[in-house]
């Protein structure tokens, strides 16, 4: 019998879902858009019915020409958004925002409007943040929580179950009210070793989610890859075109669930060397980018979430850095500059994605300059990324972006450098977020790269140019995809652990080496690129004397 595995990835903007066989070759894949409204500024909600529609309906899309008694399992990831839900799990809207009559009732984790909050929970210093880098970040769920409780007194009321998007998602598969300890470790302050720290809650004015041994946020706490007990639903499994009870994995945070897949591709680096799974960082690279590097002890860094005990691979423990804007930010940066209307124009014309385009100009452009690599054409344009605010390692929302180098240009070929300096900024704070994790013990000596920016094969080579160390692809470009696969392929009991199923799913699709001849040149960006941090930060003390 063949089998296969369904692997189900909701992002900030869609749902896909993927096909597997037992050696992690994808047989099929589907996509749908998900809505994103934006109430207010650095605001984002959605909707948890439309999210599930969308799950059901790209599922049925990649099993149609499959007999359903062949696949396996189910496995989900999501980002860590917060889903609100009342005593019948009916949503509990958020906001009078409607879009197809959905009820918006999902705080998303790009939204910024608990910094308030965020503040005032870093200030009782407790001991429990010290496993998120000292500081709590506004993007986790206790500081929406109490945001919540705050500023929508009718809405807490009214609240009875809260979930983070991928046990949202197994528990509308199972009926299951099991927590991922995945999530609710790394966003939620929940600790593997003691479980809830009720005096934390208690402190930060949520006390009342101590009641009923936290029922409202989760007392039923599993690893990912587990069987959730009894699968899926009758009702759920018609909906997607599969059997009853076929096996759910407890899911992941969508990064996680790619970092379990990228480095599942195992540790060989460019000297024929085994390199231990220790010396592996996978980055994530969508929307936002994630810098997880894993460890066999825990290892504390200031700016840096964790150590968080088997988070992503299943006895590490896992340090997560971050860049809160990553891809977005390179859709910013290209879609309000003067040229992107021509840009656009022209690449319809060619039937070209506008960043292959982009690539193309500047290869062209540093042709007519008599450049060997595009990189140099930016020796007098440089920005500073943080337009979203500083997750890793600085740990501060108030950052914001600058570009130094502006003319009065509006050609093509300058909206070119904006986007190849923007990459290169973006790498400069991968390096940043590096650099502390390895003063403060971590030994990294490869990246393993996955998520929908690293299949621009320009940004994978200015990273590797940039962190001066071998970038690794998996064979699947669909990661995330292929992480959720792995889950199910768990859960199915095909496999014993997480691991197993790695080694037999997860496939190299080659290394990208540093260009050396660029070190020097990158050696002097990068101290303008720490210049410009500090300079900023001098700006805003004097401003704020």
């Amino acid at each position: 019998m063949v089998r296969y595995y369904i692997g189900v990835d909701v992002g900030s903007h869609s749902v896909r879902a993927g096909l597997v066989d037992n050696d992690g070759t994808f047989i099929a894949t589907a996509e749908e858009g998900i809505t994103v409204v934006e109430p207010k500024t650095n605001q984002y909600i959605q909707s948890s019915d439309e999210i599930w529609r969308k799950c059901c309906s790209v599922i049925k899309s990649v099993v149609k020409n499959v007999d359903p008694s062949n696949i396996q399992g189910i496995g989900f990831d999501a980002t860590c958004s917060l889903v609100v839900l009342d005593h019948d799990f009916k949503p509990v809207p958020l906001t009078n925002a409607k879009s197809n009559n959905d009820d918006f009732n999902i705080i998303m984790w790009m939204d910024h409007r608990a910094k308030e909050e965020a503040d005032f929970i870093n200030s009782t210093n407790h001991e429990v943040l010290k496993f998120v880098g000292g500081k709590i970040s506004l993007e986790m769920q206790p500081p929406k929580l109490l945001w919540i409780k705050k500023n929508q007194p009718e809405c807490w009321t009214k609240a009875h179950h809260f979930f983070d998007l991928s046990d949202f998602l197994t528990f509308k598969c199972t009926n299951s009210l099991t927590r991922s300890s995945c999530a609710v470790t790394c966003k939620w302050l929940y600790s593997s070793e003691s479980g809830w720290n009720k005096s934390f809650w208690k402190e930060i004015g949520l006390e009342d989610l101590n009641d009923n041994n936290f029922s409202k946020i989760g007392n039923v706490i599993l690893p990912p890859g587990t069987a959730i007990k009894g699968g899926l639903t009758q009702e759920t499994a018609s909906d997607m075109g599969l059997l009853a009870n076929t096996a759910v994995a407890v899911a992941m945070i969508d990064a996680h669930c790619g970092g379990l897949a990228a480095v599942g591709v195992g540790g060989h680096d460019l000297n024929n060397q085994q390199l231990d799974i220790t010396e592996c960082m996978a980055v994530i690279c969508g929307t936002s980018s994630c810098h997880m590097g894993i460890s066999s002890s825990p290892i504390f860094v200031p700016g840096v979430w964790g150590p968080y005990y088997s988070a992503m691979i299943p006895k590490f423990w896992l340090s997560e850095g971050g860049q809160t804007a990553s891809g977005k930010l390179i859709d910013h940066i290209v879609q309000t500059d003067v040229a992107f209307p021509q840009l656009k124009q022209m690449a319809k014309e060619r039937g070209k994605n506008i960043y292959h385009l982009l690539n193309d100009i500047a290869s062209q452009h540093a042709t007519d300059c008599d450049e060997l690599d595009v990189d140099v054409l930016t020796r007098n344009i440089h920005i500073h990324p943080d337009h979203h605010g500083n997750r890793s390692p600085l740990a501060d929302p108030t950052l914001c972006g600058a570009v130094c180098g502006l003319t009065l240009d509006t050609s093509l070929q300058h909206l070119a450098l904006l986007y190849i300096a923007t990459m290169q900024a973006l790498a400069f704070g991968s390096r940043h977020i590096i650099e502390t994790m390895e003063k403060h013990g971590h030994q990294i000596k490869a990246i393993f790269m996955c998520g929908g920016l690293s299949k621009n094969e320009l940004f994978v080579q200015i990273h590797a140019n940039v962190l001066e160390r071998p970038v690794v692809l998996g064979k699947e470009s669909e990661t995330m995809l292929l992480g959720g696969c792995i889950l199910a392929a768990c859960a199915s009991r095909n496999f014993p652990s997480i691991q197993d199923a790695m080694k037999s799913m997860c496939h190299s699709g080659g290394v990208v080496h540093p260009n050396s001849r660029l070190q020097g040149f990158y050696q002097k960006k990068y101290k303008v690129f720490l210049a410009m941090i500090k300079n900023q930060q001098f700006y805003m003390k004097i401003m704020n004397e």
